[in-house]
C-alpha cells in the first residue's frame, strides 16, 4: 500500500535509530537516564514479565474492582429514581431496577450483569434510558477485561521456559559500521577419545546469537549475545563449583565487513574459566536521551551484576522456583544491583593493521 506523502517542509519529524541516508543517531558517553513510564507505555510487555502472583491478584482486582465500579453506578441510577429501601415511593412508582434497593443488591445485580449469570431476581425495566446505557457499557467492559485477562494468562503460560545462558557483549566504537556481521566461538580442550586416544586442543562449535539470530547482525550498537545452555552445549555438566577447575579456552570470533572500504575483517578473543562469572548478568548501557539519541554509556559495558542462577544446569531443570545458592547477604546484592562490578575477564582488542578498529570485550 502507498502511505501519504507529505509536501517538503512538512516531514515528520519523529526521531530514527538510522536516518533516511544511513546515518546513525546514536551517541556515545557517559550519563544516566531513564523513563519510568516506560513500563506503563509498555503494559503488555511489561505484564509478561511480571510474577505469577501478581497476575493472579491482576486478575481478582480487575473483576472484583469493576463489578464494584458498576455497583456504585447502578446504586446511583436506583438512589436517583428512588428505588431503594426507605425512600418515599408512590402507589404508581416505576422502578428502573427491580429488586435493587441497597448497596449490596446493586452490588450482585452488577456481577450478575457482567458474569451473564441472571438468576432472574433482579433485571431492567426498561423504563430509564441511563439503565440501557450503562447495561450496554458494563457488557463491553466486561468483554474487553475477559479478552485481556485471558490472552495474559495464555501468553503467560505459553512462554518458553527460562534458560541458562553464557552472554557476551562486544561493541564497535568506529562510526563505520561493520556489514554481514557474524559472531562464533570454539571451545578448546583436551578430551579422551571412547579408544583411549588424547586429542590435544580439541575444537567444539558454541553458537553465539541475539533474539534475531546469528547471522547478518545490525551491528549499529553494542550487542549482547548469548549461547544457550541445554543438553547439547558441552558446558552443560558445569556448575558453579566445578567451573574454576575447568581446563578449556573459549575463544569468540567476529567477522564482518567495513562499509567504508569493502574490506573484511576479524577479531578474536579468548576466555578461560576463571574469566568467566557464573550468576552474573551484563548491566543495561543503552537509554534515550531527551534531545531523542540513543545514548551508550560505556562505564557500565564490562559490568556485571548478580542475578538469581541455579548451583547447576541440572539444578534449573529440576527445580523451576529455585533459591539463589551464591551465598552473598542483602545488601551486597543490593548494592551490585545498583553498581554492578567489574569484569576482570573484560579486555579490548586493538587491531592496528587493519583499515577498521573493531573492538570486543566482555
Amino acid at each position: 500500500t502507498m502511505g501519504h506523502i507529505q509536501p517538503a517542509g512538512h516531514r515528520s519529524c519523529k526521531s530514527r535509530l538510522v536516518t533516511k541516508d544511513g546515518h546513525c543517531n546514536i551517541e556515545f558517553g557517559n550519563i544516566e537516564y531513564s523513563n519510568h513510564f516506560a513500563f506503563l507505555v509498555d503494559f503488555w510487555t511489561t505484564f509478561m514479565e511480571i510474577r505469577w502472583r501478581f497476575i493472579l491478584l491482576l486478575f481478582v482486582a480487575s473483576f472484583t474492582g469493576s463489578w464494584f465500579i458498576f455497583s456504585l453506578l447502578w446504586y446511583w441510577v436506583a438512589r436517583s429514581n428512588g428505588d431503594l429501601m426507605g425512600q418515599n415511593r408512590t402507589d404508581g412508582h416505576i422502578q428502573c431496577i427491580d429488586n435493587v434497593n441497597g448497596l449490596t443488591t446493586a452490588f450482585l445485580y452488577s456481577l450478575e450483569t457482567q458474569t451473564t449469570i441472571g438468576y432472574g431476581g433482579r433485571a431492567l425495566t426498561g423504563h430509564c434510558a441511563g439503565t440501557v446505557a450503562l447495561i450496554i457499557i458494563q457488557s463491553l467492559v466486561g468483554v474487553f477485561i475477559n479478552c485481556f485477562m485471558c490472552g495474559i494468562i495464555l501468553a503467560k503460560i505459553s512462554l518458553p521456559k527460562k534458560g541458562l545462558c553464557l552472554l557476551i557483549r562486544v561493541a564497535n566504537l568506529r562510526k563505520t559500521l561493520l556489514i554481514g556481521s557474524q559472531i562464533y566461538g570454539k571451545l578448546l580442550k583436551t578430551t579422551t577419545t571412547s579408544e583411549g586416544d588424547t586429542i590435544i586442543l580439541d575444537q567444539v562449535d558454541i553458537d553465539f546469537m541475539v533474539d534475531a539470530g546469528k547471522d547478518n547482525l545490525f551491528f549499529v550498537c553494542p550487542m549482547t549475545l548469548y549461547h544457550v545452555i541445554n543438553r547439547s552445549s558441552p558446558f552443560y555438566e558445569l556448575s558453579a563449583d566445578s567451573l574454576p577447575h575447568q581446563d578449556f579456552e573459549l575463544v569468540v570470533f567476529l567477522d564482518g565487513t567495513a562499509e567504508s572500504t569493502s574490506s573484511s575483517c576479524q577479531v578474536r578473543t579468548s576466555y578461560i574459566p576463571q574469566e568467566i562469572q557464573w550468576g552474573y548478568s551484563f548491566l543495561p548501557i543503552i537509554s534515550r536521551t531527551t534531545t531523542g539519541k540513543y545514548h551508550v554509556d560505556f562505564s557500565n559495558f564490562s559490568k556485571s551484576v548478580r542475578v538469581t542462577t541455579p548451583h547447576c544446569i541440572q539444578c534449573f531443570e529440576t527445580d523451576a522456583d529455585h533459591k539463589n545458592h551464591n551465598g552473598h547477604n542483602q545488601e551486597n546484592h543490593n548494592n551490585q544491583q545498583k553498581l554492578g562490578i567489574d569484569n576482570l575477564g573484560f579486555q579490548v582488542i586493538d587491531i592496528h593493521d587493519s583499515v577498521d578498529i573493531t573492538k570486543i570485550g566482555d
